[in-house]
């Protein structure tokens, strides 16, 4: 794929892991490691991927953030797979907090972000991306949460060019972190309406979320004031 060092492999258990042992041996930033299945996905707190033969894109990308631009790498890689999902195919996504791709309220990519070696020089983190490109990229019993593109538009899209948008945006998104992330926010917040004024639970607490702040974190508003959310798992009421 022109511009982009992507490693392709008919089925893999994880993306992330091979991702991430190239990344321990000093891969450079951008390198990618694509499937066209995995056995063993996964996505955020332990919960797993369904990656079927050719219904998605699944892929992780070695990233090299500075240590400034660190905290809103994820938000930044939201904002690129939407944007390349949108220039190649024309589908518009919601992104949901922290790092969730939504079509009226259902799932349709995750990003999954992995750090190793923080605060070393060597750190780097590892960007997995899963789209569902097919309906068959989810099984039938979660079809009410989840969608994918072909779905929504009613009509096949070509994955090479699919990928190669999403790496190009990426590409773009991730350079541009350490001079312009408040265009990173700023896009972001545009594309999240449900970073402000939804409903949202965690730990026994509860709240209302009142947007993000600088750094990435999502602020919720308690009947204690205001709490800022760095990570754990939230219940969503959308």
């Amino acid at each position: 794929m022109t511009g982009h060092d992507v490693r392709w492999h008919a089925s893999v258990p994880s993306t992330m892991d091979l991702a991430a042992a190239l990344a321990t041996g000093g891969a450079a930033h951008g390198v990618v490691v694509a499937a066209e299945q995995q056995t063993a996905g996964r996505g955020r707190r332990g919960s797993t991927w369904v990656s079927p033969p050719g219904a998605g894109l699944y892929f992780s990308l070695v990233a090299k953030p500075s240590a400034t631009s660190l905290s809103l790498l994820t938000l930044a890689a939201g904002v690129a797979v939407r944007e390349g999902i949108a220039a190649a195919s024309g589908l518009q996504a919601a992104l949901k907090w922290p790092n969730d791709l939504l079509v009226d309220k259902r799932k349709l990519a995750g990003i999954l972000a992995e750090g190793i070696g923080i605060g070393t020089p060597e750190q780097a983190v590892i960007v997995g991306v899963g789209v569902n490109v097919q309906p068959a990229a989810y099984p039938p019993d979660v079809a009410a949460r989840a969608t994918s593109i072909e779905g929504e538009l009613g009509r096949a899209v070509d994955r090479d060019a699919l990928l190669a948008s999403i790496l190009d945006a990426l590409s773009a998104r991730l350079a541009a972190l350490d001079q312009n992330a408040g265009d990173i926010l700023q896009a972001w917040r545009v594309a999240s309406p449900s970073a402000v004024g939804a409903r949202v639970e965690w730990d026994g607490h509860r709240g209302v979320t009142a947007g993000i702040d600088q750094d990435g974190a999502l602020l919720v508003k308690t009947a204690s004031g205001v709490e800022r959310i760095i990570a754990g798992e939230l219940h969503w009421n959308l």
